[in-house]
């Protein structure tokens, strides 16, 4: 099986981005944005779905820099899942933080979309704008090629809810991502290719 990693760069006018993922790995992080919020959701990631995952950016507007990054990340899973074969390919994941509650489920399909109710109270969660945890989820969705859904079940502290989601969202993707010694050589879609 080859490794199953990648590296992809996104440069505009507006950012910088460096990332580098490697699916088969044991949960190292290293992530600098410059939004610390952010910095510690994508380490939650990385942590629970046990992938590497080193994030280097830098940008002058909050919604451009999680924007990019969740382009950049979306493509580096997309790559590094290569052709698919032998993957899961669904996953969920149900994730409490004290109060709050979580639901992530994922399908690495081919088609992008995101449906995503999480609703936060305040504008700002730490230094992070809230309304970047659902644009970052479907600008992900969309690069990597999958569907995700995501539900916030319960909670009151918009910080727990924000953090249940992106564990619960490592642990989905973790689910999805294993490979099915079952069926290693196949690709798991009656249609033979999932693109």
């Amino acid at each position: 099986m080859h490794k199953r990693s990648a590296t992809h760069t996104r440069e505009t006018g507006e950012t910088k981005i460096s990332v580098e993922l490697e699916l088969d790995g044991t949960g190292k992080f290293d992530v600098e944005t410059g939004i610390k919020m952010f910095d510690h959701m994508l380490t939650h990631l990385a942590q629970h779905g046990l992938f590497d995952i080193k994030i280097a950016a830098s940008g002058w507007d909050q919604h451009h820099l999680v924007e990019d990054v969740a382009i950049s990340l979306g493509k580096a899973l997309s790559e590094a899942l290569g052709d698919k074969e032998g993957i899961v390919r669904m996953g969920h994941a149900l994730v409490p933080m004290d109060e709050a509650l979580a639901m992530v489920a994922v399908d690495i399909g081919g088609r992008g979309y995101a449906v995503i109710e999480a609703p936060f109270k305040r504008k700002k969660i730490g230094d992070l704008g809230s309304d970047l945890v659902r644009h970052f989820l479907e600008s992900f969705a969309i690069e990597a090629k999958i569907n995700l859904h995501a539900k916030v079940l319960s909670g009151i502290n918009d910080h727990h809810k924000a953090e249940a989601i992106f564990k619960a969202l490592g642990r989905a993707l973790d689910s999805a991502t294993k490979i099915d010694q079952r069926i290693v050589g196949e690709v798991p879609s009656t249609k033979g290719v999932i693109e």
